[in-house]
């Protein structure tokens, strides 16, 4: 069994009802989640190892991020108490036309005061064979940036493989900021999540025509960041049309060895809950690679994971990897009997 650790950020996330707006809601529904937690959940059910690295409050809180996690087979061994605060996000819910949006509640919350000193790093990544990050970690507080580069230099030198998430979100920070982080980080990482935007906008890589196809261009960019970080063994994205705010299609792409490869399109319709789909698309790419999966089936059974993840409440992904399995090489909807 793999062991897999990850650090970052688990909030509060309190959803509107649809068709309710934030200003008029008088009802949320609780749900606990953050981008490498929810890594750690999807990795769990697929039968790994997963230890997930944060700080929460020692109240009621905190102790219901404990029971969640172990609810889905996440240790909670380094899973720090202290601080006055847990995070906190509202979702307030899109349909039709009318995107979800975002408002963040997090400032001097218990993790962003987690440092170095806090963590027992050796003991986190003896045995480990993966440690997963991103962005967002990097965005929160220096200390936490501190904290993930000497993480993931001691990863690197135990031995563990370094797995990165851009997740750039413009409302925890700006575009120079997020470039100034992120790329002292790139040349330890053999995993990269991101995008065209991401190598246009982080990496300052030229913009190129828009009438030149999708997955050309970004066949491009992945070129070009693989010879600055040769390093990185997989680049990773998903391609998104959004018709409606419950309707989407999805689609992944996986560059390997210079060669670009891509998911069949899901038509995901309705969705109950996109939160979390990309994090699930990331266990699923962390999974096949250790089970030596070929890079056209990474692909495929990572963007079936994330297109399963869209049809249940909540941030997780609790499908087993049976389930994704049987998902992505059955007939769409038929029932299994």
């Amino acid at each position: 069994m793999k062991k897999v650790v990850t650090l970052g950020e688990i909030m509060l996330r309190l959803s509107t009802q649809t068709g309710t707006r934030l200003n008029q809601a008088d009802l949320f529904t609780v749900h606990y989640g953050g981008a490498e937690a929810n890594v750690a959940v999807s990795l769990a059910h697929f039968g790994y190892e997963t230890y997930f690295i944060s700080k929460v409050p020692n109240n009621p809180l905190g102790e219901a991020v404990k029971k969640h996690l172990r609810s889905h087979g996440v240790h909670t061994d380094f899973l720090q108490k202290g601080g006055e605060r847990l995070g906190t996000y509202y979702l307030e819910t899109g349909v039709g036309e009318r995107g979800p949006q975002v408002i963040y509640d997090r400032k001097y919350s218990s993790f962003s005061q987690l440092t170095k000193e806090d963590i027992q790093i050796e003991e986190m990544f003896k045995g480990a064979a993966l440690f997963h990050v991103s962005g967002i970690t990097l965005a929160l507080s220096h200390n936490l940036r501190e904290l993930t580069y000497f993480a993931i230099k001691k990863a690197k030198e135990m031995g563990v493989k370094i797995s990165f998430d851009f997740n750039y979100r413009a409302k925890l920070w700006g575009q120079q900021e997020a470039s100034e982080a992120i790329k002292p980080l790139l040349p330890y990482a053999d995993f990269c999540f991101c995008g065209e935007l991401d190598a246009i906008h982080i990496l300052g890589f030229d913009k190129v025509n828009d009438s030149i196809p999708a997955d050309e261009r970004l066949k491009y960019y992945y070129q070009r960041i693989r010879e600055k970080y040769p390093n990185i063994e997989y680049f990773c994205s998903t391609f998104r049309t959004s018709i409606s705010a419950s309707s989407n299609n999805l689609q992944g792409n996986l560059f390997a060895a210079g060669e670009l490869y891509q998911s069949k399109i899901h038509h995901i319709e309705p969705i109950v809950d996109r939160v979390g789909g990309g994090d699930a698309f990331a266990a699923g790419v962390l999974y096949c690679f250790f089970e030596g999966l070929t890079p056209q089936e990474i692909i495929s059974f990572a963007t079936a994971a994330s297109a399963l993840k869209h049809t249940v409440h909540g941030d997780c992904n609790c499908f087993t990897k049976e389930e994704v399995y049987q998902f992505f090489g059955s007939e769409q909807g038929k029932i299994a009997r």
